[in-house]
């Protein structure tokens, strides 16, 4: 098969903003913190989403998109299945990268860092918080293993909800929180004729360093 886009079509210009040195907070947590609020006053429907970048122990990259639940100074966090193919690898490579993209800020976050699983405790509060159908769903599904038809998922499903009719259904101990400890922050900003504006903060024994990229 083969395919072709017209760029003429599909090309635009970024004019939604700019990015100098002095926009940004010596904290780059409180840089993160300021343009998630700032996507989500823009109308981004889903500002938390992001691509999480893994390899398996050849190095083959995978990436997918999921949530951020929650961060703070030791780093991005997110609720998983840890038999998945992202949680196999994690275990194999435990070095991941984070991307978000807010189109209507012409904005990207990127993230690099180690990764490592959150308490037991963390993993077991979050699902408590989940509403009864994600609950349910994270207990049926063995995430990235065949199945039959979508039949047989929602049949392990009913099962489960006649076996709980309270909801209290409870998290299999694979369902984890993972954490991602950046030791780079890329803030990028789209500009006019792509001469965007990134910034980078790299972290040495002072603190964060703040270095500008070329485009």
């Amino acid at each position: 098969m083969e395919g072709e886009i017209d760029h003429r079509a599909t090309r635009r210009d970024f004019r939604a903003g700019t990015l100098a040195r002095a926009d940004l907070d010596a904290d780059p947590w409180v840089q993160m913190q300021r343009w998630l609020e700032e996507a989500e006053r823009a109308g981004n429907f889903d500002p938390t989403a992001m691509a999480l970048a893994t390899a398996d122990g050849g190095g083959f990259p995978n990436v997918r998109y999921v949530l951020l639940k929650h961060f703070d100074a030791r780093g991005v966090c997110w609720y998983t299945d840890s038999r998945s193919q992202k949680g196999q690898e994690l275990a194999a490579n435990g070095r991941a990268a984070l991307a978000f993209y807010w189109p209507e800020l012409d904005r990207q976050l990127r993230l690099q860092g180690e990764v490592s699983l959150l308490p037991e405790s963390d993993a077991e509060r979050y699902f408590r918080q989940r509403p009864v159908g994600s609950r349910l769903a994270a207990a049926a599904s063995e995430q990235s293993r065949e199945i039959l038809d979508r039949a047989h998922l929602e049949a392990r499903v009913a099962e489960l909800a006649a076996r709980y009719p309270d909801g209290d259904v409870p998290r299999n101990p694979a369902w984890r929180g993972y954490r991602l400890a950046p030791q780079r922050f890329e803030f990028w900003q789209g500009r006019s004729s792509r001469l965007h504006d990134r910034f980078v903060y790299t972290h040495n024994e002072e603190g964060w360093r703040i270095t500008r990229l070329m485009p």
